[in-house]
Parts: structure tokens; C-alpha cells; sequence
């Protein structure tokens, strides 16, 4: 780690003036916290994007894996948002009053993912804040299911999780929890239908709030059954199913949705389908929107804790229309999705050259390295498995030979833009740096 540290310096001096410039005004150097987590002693600062690539100020280019942890994954500025945007901000850019862009994506948002009713919001944290609160109008039930170490973005009810006791608390690097997440939240490991069964038996559970398939703690894959088993249980209690696929879209055009044949009662999605220009969107079924019309007045839309004054604006909506229509096509999915197997085949390969106790998951376009021999089967078991200090040395390495990878955990994502060589490159950096933990 000193050796790459030593490295890393050497080449980004200019970064590294511009970070210290940036303490006097910005907590960390950073302008958004997380961005402080990135391995070595300061972030790389960006000059420019293109597709699967960027160049730092200090001109030192890299393939791009990480793809803004997922805000990136139709490539950085695809020609067709780009210029959609150019166009829609001579026009406008919001207004408070629909376009005919916010009609094409919901019809677009209905054939890829099934649900008939669409509401936008500019962030996919939003629109499960507000699907959250619609559950519990039309239920009347006070409690949110979620999966131990999941990801639903900055939602209060979220950031919970089981103590080795099997208690609900607050998870760790929770700040400033609102109220004891017991209140509103039951927790319930992946993959486990019988805690879940047990958690919706007294039917005060609004909705069952779930990723099809873990993502941030890294990706773990649902068991054969256990989504239908998901499903199941949530009808037979009369509580509501939401999926986020904010993430899992990377398993195809409509998401782990369309590819496994789900049926939820509300689908989440946000970041990768406005192809960098900020925007969420919630769908619902019929037999859901008719309740909650029944439960609202028009009198109260804009004072009920849903909305924000840029929520649908003209410009996300122009961007969305672009990058669902032109750039994460079915066609784009059926490249990306061998590139990724490409990857996983590369990194399984440098791993058992090297007798290395890990082990490669993918789902769609996304895959990922755990420290680990076998798939977790839960939350908790690749949160056990994580090894901080290990992965700021793979990823730094893999930095200083101009590959970019997720800061939180080992996921690379693939985008249209990038090609057989940007894999393969990873995959040379990537054997290099595990020849050097393992070899004699």
C-alpha cells in the first residue's frame, strides 16, 4: 500500500494542489462526502468524460468501471442525452407543467418494466421516500420490511439492521437516526423466507421494501424460489411489494423485473436511466393508483410530503427519453452483458492461478470480487467477508494503471462504450496485483 501510496502522489500533483485548495471551503476537500472514500490520500479530480474513459487534471487517462457507482452506466455523456439536453435547455428547463417527453418515457417505462402508472422524482431515494409513504396511506399499517444490509439510498427506514442477537438497530455509520429504526423497520437476512414469513404474521407491515438481488454489500444472488416465496407472502398478508432496481438494471433492458418475470406493486429506479442528468421515477399498478386516489385530495397534492418543485422537470424528462430510446437499448444490453462475462472470466481465471480464497458473482453487466471462497448467501455473511484495507490497496493499484473501480466494494460496471481491450486491461492490472499478495 506505501508503494502505491508513493506511486499515486507522483502522479497527480495537480490533484493533490487542487484538494488542498478545496479543504478551505469543502468538508474533506470533497464536495460530497462519500468522495473522500476513494483509495489513496486524496481524490483524482476529473477533467473530462467520454463514454467508458476519463482524464484527470494531471492528464493521466483511465477506463472507467465504477461509471459513478452506477449514475454512468449508459457511458459519461452519450451523444443522444447530450444532445437531447442541448436542445430541451433552449426550451426550457422546468417549468412545473408536463412535456410531451414526460407521456413517451412513462409509455417507454411501462413496456420495459410492466406497471401501467409512472410518478418522477430526481432521485431514486425520493421516489422511495414517497412510495414508502404511500404504502402505509393505503395499507394503514405503520412497518417497512427490508433485507439485512440493504441499499435504498438515504431513506431513514433503510439504514437498519439485525445485531448478531437477531435485534433491529441502527446500522453503523447511521447518522443522527430520526427515531429507533425499530419502530418502523423489521429486518429480515436474504434469502431467508421463514424470518420473513415470521416478520409479515401480525400484518402491520405496509410493504416489503427489497433489491431482487443485494448490490451494495456487494452482489448476492437470490436463491431459486425466493423472490416467488417473496411474492407470495406478501399477497397472502395483504402487504404491498416494492423492488428497487436502481441498481439491478444492470441485469437487462427492463431490469431483474422483466428478466425473472416479477410482479411488483411498485418498481423504483433512478440514476442510470437519465444517463447522468439527475432523476428517479416510482411505478405502481392500476389496483394501487386507484386506492391511492381514493386516499388523496386534490386540495392537499402539493402539502401530502410528496413532490418537490423539480420533480418531473423538462430536462430530466428530455434525458431519460434519450437514454432509454437511444442508448441502454436492448441492443446495448445484449453487448454489455457478454463484456461483463468477459470480465468475470478474466478475474476468475487471476484467482484460481493464484490460489486466491475469493470468489466472482455478476448480475447483468455488473460484477464483482468478494474476499471470500463461495457466493454469500446473505447480507451479513459478505459483510463479514469485507476487508476494508484489502480493497483500498486492489483498488489503488488498479488506479495507478488507469483502471477505476467502485469505492465501496469490488464492482465493475460495463457501459456501451466499452470495448473487449478496457476488460482485458483490467484483467492484466488485476493479476498483477494479486500475483503481488499471493506470489512467493
Amino acid at each position: 500500500m506505501a508503494r502505491e501510496e508513493r506511486r499515486f502522489v507522483a502522479q497527480h500533483p495537480r490533484s493533490r494542489a487542487l484538494h488542498e485548495r478545496a479543504r478551505h471551503s469543502l468538508p474533506g476537500g470533497v464536495p460530497m462526502n462519500w468522495m473522500a472514500k476513494w483509495a489513496g490520500p486524496f481524490p483524482v479530480f476529473v477533467e473530462s468524460a467520454q463514454g467508458a474513459s476519463f482524464r484527470d487534471v494531471d492528464g493521466n487517462a483511465y477506463v472507467d468501471f465504477c461509471l459513478g457507482d452506477t449514475g454512468a452506466m449508459a457511458g459519461h455523456s452519450p451523444a443522444p442525452t447530450v444532445a437531447a439536453v442541448e436542445a430541451q435547455l433552449s426550451r426550457g428547463i422546468t417549468h412545473m407543467l408536463p412535456t410531451e417527453d414526460a407521456a413517451a418515457v412513462g409509455e417507454e417505462l411501462t413496456r420495459r418494466f410492466g406497471l401501467p402508472l409512472w410518478q418522477f422524482t430526481l432521485t431514486a431515494t425520493d421516489a422511495n421516500r414517497f412510495s414508502l409513504r404511500l404504502a402505509r396511506l393505503v395499507t394503514g399499517r405503520p412497518k417497512v420490511v427490508v433485507h439485512d444490509h440493504c441499499y435504498h439510498g438515504t431513506v431513514d427506514e433503510g439504514f437498519a439492521w439485525l445485531t448478531p442477537e437477531g435485534r433491529v438497530e441502527a446500522r453503523r455509520g447511521n447518522l443522527g437516526p430520526a427515531v429507533d429504526p425499530a419502530l418502523t423497520t423489521k429486518v429480515v437476512p436474504f434469502n431467508d423466507v421463514e424470518a420473513l414469513e415470521r416478520a409479515l404474521a401480525p400484518r402491520d407491515v405496509a410493504v416489503v421494501m427489497i433489491e431482487p438481488a443485494l448490490t451494495n454489500v456487494g452482489i448476492v444472488l437470490p436463491e431459486p424460489g425466493y423472490l416467488d416465496a417473496v411474492r407470495e407472502l406478501t399477497r397472502r398478508t395483504g402487504t404491498l411489494l416494492l423492488i428497487d432496481e436502481t441498481h439491478t438494471f444492470c441485469a437487462g433492458p427492463g431490469g431483474y423485473t422483466r428478466v425473472h418475470g416479477l410482479e411488483p406493486d411498485i418498481l423504483v429506479i433512478g440514476k442510470a436511466i437519465g444517463g447522468g442528468i439527475p432523476v428517479g421515477t416510482y411505478g405502481m399498478t392500476a389496483a394501487l393508483a386507484e386506492r391511492v386516489a381514493t386516499r388523496t385530495t386534490l386540495e392537499d397534492a402539493d402539502v401530502g410530503g410528496i413532490g418537490g418543485t423539480l420533480s418531473g422537470n423538462a430536462l430530466s424528462l428530455a434525458a431519460v427519453r434519450a437514454t432509454l430510446g437511444e442508448v441502454l437499448t436492448d441492443e446495448a444490453f445484449a453487448r454489455m452483458i457478454p463484456l461483463a462475462e468477459r470480465w468475470e472470466r478474466g478475474v476468475t481465471e487471476v484467482i484460481a492461478a493464484n490460489e486466491a480464497p475469493w470468489h466472482v458473482t455478476r448480475l447483468g453487466c455488473r460484477a464483482e470480487y468478494h474476499f471470500r471462497p463461495t457466493p454469500p448467501r446473505t447480507g451479513a455473511e459478505q459483510w463479514a467477508a469485507g476487508d476494508f484495507e484489502l480493497e483500498r490497496y486492489l483498488h489503488l493499484h488498479a488506479l495507478n494503471r488507469g483502471i477505476l473501480l467502485t469505492p465501496f466494494h469490488n464492482m465493475a460496471l460495463v457501459c456501451p462504450a466499452t470495448t473487449e481491450a478496457d476488460v482485458d486491461r483490467h484483467t492484466e492490472a488485476f493479476a498483477e496485483a494479486v500475483e503481488a499478495l499471493f506470489g512467493d
